[in-house]
C-alpha cells in the first residue's frame, strides 16, 4: 500500500519534481512505478521473512515485524504531517499493525499454555486369567 501511495504521489510529477524531492536514482531505475524497497533503496527479498519450524520462534519473529511495521508508519506519518490524503491509509496501516501484533500475542500465549500443560498418560490394562492382562 506505501509503495502505491508513492505511486499515486509521484504520478505526472514533471522531472524537476522528482529531482527536486530526492528521487532521481528512484525514477532512473523504476519511473513511478511500485518497487519494493527499503527507504535506503535496499530491493525487498525473501529472506526477509524468517521461519525456523518452531512456533514460538516464528511467533516472536511474527510480532518483531509487526512493530517494526508500526515504528515505519509512525515514521512517515511524521514525514507527511499535512496531508490527509496521505496521513488517513497511513494510520490505517499502523493501527492494523497493533491489531495484527496483538493477535500474534494471543496465539504466543495459547502455544506457551499449550506446550506447559502437564500430558497425562493412561493404561487401560486391567489384569485377569481370561484375558492374559489385557483388557
Amino acid at each position: 500500500m506505501v509503495g502505491t501511495i508513492v505511486h499515486q504521489l509521484t504520478e505526472g510529477a514533471s522531472i524537476e519534481e522528482i529531482e527536486k524531492a530526492g528521487l532521481s536514482a528512484y525514477y532512473t531505475d523504476h519511473g513511478v512505478d511500485v518497487y519494493p524497497s527499503s527507504a535506503a533503496g535496499v530491493p525487498f527479498t525473501a529472506a526477509y521473512i524468517a521461519c525456523k519450524g518452531d512456533p514460538i520462534a516464528n511467533l516472536q519473529e511474527d510480532l518483531a515485524a509487526e512493530q517494526k511495521a508500526r515504528a515505519t508508519y509512525e515514521k512517515l506519518i511524521n514525514l507527511c504531517r499535512d496531508n490527509p490524503e496521505v496521513l488517513d491509509p497511513l494510520r490505517y496501516l499502523r493501527e492494523r499493525e497493533v491489531v495484527h501484533f496483538q493477535r500474534f500475542g494471543e496465539a504466543l500465549r495459547g502455544v506457551q499454555d499449550k506446550l506447559a500443560e502437564k500430558k497425562f498418560y493412561m493404561n487401560d490394562i486391567k489384569i485377569n486369567d481370561d484375558n492374559c492382562g489385557y483388557k
